[in-house]
């Protein structure tokens, strides 16, 4: 392995940094700050790219030359419409009731930055989620729960809500919040092999 690179995940998600350490990487975690809701996008993909570019940009500005930040974003496509972290208990359960029984599309938005050279790549990965129909009962046990109000279109993958979910399809990292596969190709692009960031 060569000299160690520092990474930064450029996002406040448990589960992204547990991905990037169950692939052997070791982030720092530098909240970006940015106002989600005063940037918008002709689509829920444009969408999660541009947040996550604004969102590693924001983190890297405030970063010494060297280190590579990586940020994300995701938001729930459906029906044209991008759905981040619901409002309140109430936008979560009516989310649920035009969910159930039907398909949406994860979209997360990655961005690489590498500050020592100011090389950037980006893209957004998309996975089909086919939803199951919790009982209204159910949906009211989950959002009651709150696990819901903290992650975009009000449902997770490694979570409570995984019995309500009858599959996917594409790569189930997406749907956690992060593609391997993709930031091992945005990185590529930016003239880093994922395996020398391994620790």
């Amino acid at each position: 392995m060569t000299d160690q690179r520092t990474v930064v995940l450029a996002s406040a998600s448990p589960a992204r940094l547990n991905l990037l350490r169950q692939a052997g990487l070791v982030p720092e975690v530098v909240v970006s700050g940015v106002d989600e809701d005063a940037i918008t996008a002709d689509s829920p993909a444009d969408l999660a790219r541009v947040l996550a570019e604004a969102k590693a940009d924001a983190v890297a500005r405030r970063l010494e030359d060297g280190q590579l930040v990586i940020g994300c974003d995701s938001v729930l496509d459906l029906d044209g419409q991008a759905f981040g972290k619901p409002r309140d208990a109430d936008d979560a359960t009516a989310r649920w009731e035009a969910m159930r029984g039907r398909q949406g599309v994860l979209r997360t938005g990655h961005c690489v930055i590498d500050t020592a050279n100011g090389k950037r790549a980006s893209a957004t990965a998309s996975t089909t989620v086919r939803f199951g129909t919790p009982s209204d009962a159910e949906v009211a046990a989950y959002v009651a729960s709150g696990e819901p109000l903290h992650v975009a279109g009000a449902f997770t993958l490694d979570g409570l809500a995984a019995p309500f979910i009858d599959g996917i399809d594409g790569d189930h990292g997406n749907v956690i919040g992060l593609s391997l596969p993709l930031l091992r190709r945005l990185l590529a692009e930016v003239d880093v092999a994922i395996t020398d960031l391994w620790r």
